[in-house]
């Protein structure tokens, strides 16, 4: 597997201690989509950017027992993680879950799936993915089409800013992420249904592609509010 670079310099909420988790959650009583929100964390280390996350999550979510995610862009998933209070179980899948999302599971409150915003993203653009991923008005798009969509908020913006438009007039790039005529890449399976089969399994899910026994890499219905918190 190639080495993931993370940027280990400290930010000023990190030097004052463990930061709040950066993160956005579809509001109470919205319509179920393919997300109940995103997270923006700080590093791809699994170990460091859970703890707060979960501790976040849990006044709202519950009890979070499991976690999994894609380890395209995880460089270790470890096969526990301890948060405050217990431990949580990690598993991955490879083919069957989104590469950008993160699956939590509880055995008494049930799933959510987050989109990831990668922590090396800027601010403009984190805020532009929290939005949308929290919007229950637009398209609904997986988190793979939400980050392709703000790649393309940033093309069209470095052509904005080097291309001035006839008349004064200049389009809006952030309609890449807004329109209803936006559309989506193919992957639109709705919250990767097979891997959270798999995940509720609790004989054989964790065996699937090393979820229970391997360190190579492992992290589900309610409506909090959908105000970005830790930002």
């Amino acid at each position: 597997m190639s080495a993931t670079t993370i940027d280990r310099r400290s930010s000023p909420d990190e030097l004052s201690g463990d930061p709040a988790a950066r993160i956005a959650l579809r509001p109470v009583g919205s319509s179920r989509g393919l997300l109940d929100g995103a997270w923006w964390p700080r590093s791809r280390d699994l170990l460091r950017e859970l703890p707060a996350l979960i501790d976040a999550l849990a006044p709202r979510w519950g009890r979070i027992t499991r976690i999994a995610v894609n380890p395209r862009h995880w460089p270790v998933v470890p096969r526990k993680i301890p948060v405050p209070g217990h431990v949580v179980k990690a598993g991955w899948f490879r083919d069957e879950q989104d590469p950008h999302k993160l699956l939590l599971l509880s055995y008494t409150a049930g799933r959510w799936d987050l989109l990831v915003i990668p922590p090396e993203t800027g601010a403009a653009a984190a805020s532009r993915l929290m939005a949308a991923a929290t919007d229950d008005t637009g398209p609904q798009l997986t988190a793979t089409a939400l980050m392709a969509a703000e790649a393309a908020v940033g093309a069209a913006e470095a052509v904005v800013r080097d291309t001035p438009t006839p008349h004064g007039t200049v389009p809006d790039p952030h309609d890449t992420l807004r329109s209803p005529h936006h559309k989506a890449p193919h992957n639109t399976v709705p919250h990767d249904t097979s891997a959270a089969d798999r995940l509720q399994d609790r004989e054989e899910a964790w065996e699937y592609e090393g979820g229970a026994s391997s360190t190579y890499g492992a992290v589900g219905t309610a409506r909090p509010d959908r105000t970005p918190m830790g930002m």
